[in-house]
């Protein structure tokens, strides 16, 4: 029985102090890395040992064990990574625990949706940030791990921070939490200051590990199909568009709050000559949507 199992509690679970103590040792994380690199698994005992750097195969089967059960799987073939030692991996490779890179701001695409100004995104405390240049608004805040910075162009850097975006809170919307997959409440408010220099936003909870993330509403309907279906109808794939340059992601003059019992948002997305509304309830679940042809000397 391995040291982890013999930790195991009521209903298979582990203490968590007792589960970071088992990875805290350099040996045991050089086999996770060993099993990580091994495009073919699982691993025979004998070629994990040759990848490690021990004399004694005695000492090493002991810390290969202690992380048997929870961080690795052994089945009649070898040895594999269970998804929680998968998961030690993906954090380190992220940089999550380990680093601190610094990158000086740099230009990205668009224009500020106030002035007309530059935009530049900036990294600090493992969150980037994209604000104009000229009047300060901020375009969004949102958390990108250290490894999403390094190796990788100022345009690479960009586009890897918009994906990322999209997906958290695609995920949000959804109920997923993003970090461990727990259930998501998202709740509406208008109160107090945010720095995403909106007025309207969407903040989301996890219930499990209360991973929070805060949004603009607009965010939510980056992968709904009548805003998808709208922007194909004009020709243009609205994943090459930035969400960043997309006025009604990121401003609050297309958002209107048409009742807060219950809630009922709208939000105005104008292209070329038409103007699709969209009318959002407090889960940021479309609950109506409006299409119409923009006429007039203003347009849309």
């Amino acid at each position: 029985m391995s040291g982890i199992s013999d930790q195991t509690g009521e209903g298979g679970t582990v203490e968590p102090a007792e589960a970071f103590a088992v990875i805290a040792n350099e040996t045991r994380l050089d086999i996770l890395e060993a099993l990580w690199e091994f495009e073919d698994r699982p691993v025979r005992f004998s070629e994990l040992f040759e990848q490690i750097e021990m004399d004694d195969s005695a000492q090493f089967n002991y810390h290969l064990q202690q992380l048997t059960d929870q961080f690795v799987v052994k089945t009649d073939d070898g040895y594999d990574l269970s998804h929680t030692g998968g998961q030690v991996i993906r954090a380190l490779r992220a940089g999550t625990y380990t680093r601190s890179p610094e990158i000086d701001p740099f230009r990205v695409d668009g224009a500020c949706t106030r002035c007309g100004g530059p935009l530049a995104a900036e990294y600090a405390d493992e969150q980037l940030s994209i604000a104009c240049q000229d009047c300060g608004k901020a375009h969004g805040k949102y958390g990108f791990p250290p490894g999403g910075v390094e190796d990788r162009t100022e345009d690479e850097i960009a586009q890897a921070f918009d994906e990322r975006v999209r997906h958290l809170y695609c995920l949000a919307v959804d109920g997923v939490c993003p970090e461990c997959s727990g259930r998501i409440h998202t709740e509406i408010t208008q109160e107090g200051e945010c720095c995403l220099d909106v007025e309207v936003r969407a903040e989301h909870v996890c219930e499990r590990c209360r991973h929070d993330l805060c949004s603009s509403v607009g965010l939510a309907l980056l992968d709904k199909a009548p805003v998808t279906a709208f922007y194909d109808d004009h020709g243009i794939d609205l994943t090459d568009r930035p969400y960043w340059t997309l006025p009604w992601c990121v401003d609050d003059q297309y958002v209107e709050v048409e009742s807060t019992e219950p809630w009922r948002i709208q939000i105005s997305i104008p292209l070329a000559e038409e103007r699709l509304t969209v009318t959002l309830d407090g889960d940021l679940q479309i609950v109506d949507t409006h299409r119409i042809e923009c006429t007039g000397p203003t347009g849309c």
